[in-house]
């Protein structure tokens, strides 16, 4: 069959098969051994992965493991490619981001529609900020707290458009922060030329928690009084609360929303994802060719107003296949356990770890206690210990945390779903005989 014939008869027959033999058709569409954990059911998550028990992990949002429905996926999907690779993607590839698209969207709210799939959180930034409209003289405001990945797609961005990217500082001392200073800093920062503001939910840097929602509500107040024109986009890194948080996307009033699925989520290596508004999608174009429906387009079976916009907005390629097939078992897992107790189970690690951590003598904890403005990731000074000291005192005693990658480091932990109150215990015990 030709590829134009192909690509024309798969949107009208969603499914068929072109296998030709049992053990494809066997490999590909076995189920996950229906695999279902019980609501809140924390033990019993835990036995769903194969990390060391040799070691406290208080650093898996860094590059989750992979839990057993998601790690029998890939292999499925992986198999089913080993036995016939190009069956197989003619198979799938017509409908098999939709469902993906779909599946996110029962987790994080939105339509499929408005998801596009990338490979990470970077990866998202970049599509996002290198397909804005913007013009020279327009002004992206972004703050001094955020990651490598958005500075420096903001100031590539920049330099193609003659746009300008200015930073603000939201807090001085992010332990003490309040709602109203962040967002009165970052209202104040806002000018006549601003037309895009882009923040990060959590900042990895501190721990700090934005009140999004309530920056969302101060940006539509602007906007009211502003032409369509000139309106502010809001853009939001979601990553380190994506997974945690007990949200609706559509509810929190930012325009995109990006977020890896390899972190808190425990989804597949290298998959992530990008929701974006209809207000959003329509000031952004696409920057990677795509490899959906939007290749019928091209060859002149459709019309790009068929195709779904995160469809458009898909990078297109040969990706790792087997692991972004396999996504839909990470928001299935999660879903399973309930969202509100999720982020009830994270929260409360959390404050125990912070509650524990200033009543340690050589402590200054950096990370807000409250949980309104915290969330997974708790920052800390120790002793006047250089960051990477503590990190490598810690895992000679069989305790895996991490330090924050930026200018000014500090030691962090980052409780979650598999770890438990006495593995904090445990960890606070080891870092008060840390000298």
């Amino acid at each position: 069959m030709k590829r134009r014939e192909f690509l024309s008869k798969s949107t009208l027959v969603v499914g068929s098969s072109m296998l030709s033999f049992p053990a494809l058709l066997q490999a590909g569409s076995e189920q996950s051994n229906n695999v279902v954990v019980k609501t809140a059911d924390w033990q019993g998550l835990r036995k769903l992965f194969a990390l060391s028990h040799d070691y406290i992990h208080l650093a898996t949002f860094l590059l989750a493991s992979h839990p057993k429905p998601v790690a029998d996926a890939i292999d499925r999907h992986r198999r089913a490619f080993d036995v016939n690779p190009a069956d197989y993607w003619h198979e799938h590839f017509m409908t098999i981001d939709q469902e993906i698209s779909a599946a996110a969207a029962s987790y994080m709210g939105g339509d499929a529609s408005q998801i596009a799939l990338t490979d990470s959180t970077t990866m998202g930034l970049a599509l996002v900020y290198s397909g804005l409209t913007l013009r020279p003289g327009d002004e992206v405001l972004q703050t001094v707290h955020d990651h490598y990945s958005t500075d420096l797609s903001l100031q590539l961005r920049a330099e193609r458009t003659g746009a300008k990217v200015r930073q603000v500082a939201l807090y001085d001392d992010p332990s003490t922060v309040s709602v109203d200073e962040i967002v009165s800093r970052l209202k104040t920062a806002i000018g006549a030329n601003t037309k895009v503001v882009a923040l990060t939910w959590v900042h990895s840097s501190t721990g700090v928690k934005l009140p999004i929602r309530a920056i969302g509500e101060m940006l539509k107040a602007l906007n009211n009084q502003r032409t369509e024109s000139d309106q502010i986009l809001f853009c939001v890194d979601g990553v380190h609360g994506f997974g945690i948080e007990n949200e609706d996307v559509t509810t929190l009033g930012c325009d995109f929303f990006i977020a890896g699925t390899h972190k808190w989520i425990f989804g597949p290596r290298g998959t992530g994802v990008v929701w974006g508004s209809d207000k959003g999608w329509a000031q952004c174009t696409a920057v990677i060719p795509s490899f959906s429906r939007s290749y019928d387009v091209w060859l002149g079976g459709s019309t790009y107003d068929q195709v779904p916009i995160g469809e458009h907005m898909t990078p297109g390629g040969f990706h790792s296949f087997e692991h972004r097939w396999a996504l839909p078992e990470a928001f299935k897992l999660h879903l399973q356990l309930g969202k509100a107790n999720v982020q009830q189970r994270i929260h409360q690690l959390n404050s125990l770890t912070k509650q524990g951590l200033s009543q340690l003598k050589g402590v200054k904890l950096h990370t807000p206690l409250n949980a309104e403005l915290s969330s997974g990731l708790v920052c800390f000074d120790y002793n006047d210990m250089a960051a990477d000291d503590v990190v490598k005192a810690m895992h000679s005693k069989g305790i895996i945390m991490s330090s924050t990658p930026y200018r000014k480091s500090y030691a962090r932990f980052a409780p979650s779903l598999i770890n438990n109150e006495q593995e904090i215990t445990q960890t606070l015990a080891a870092l008060a005989a840390v000298r």
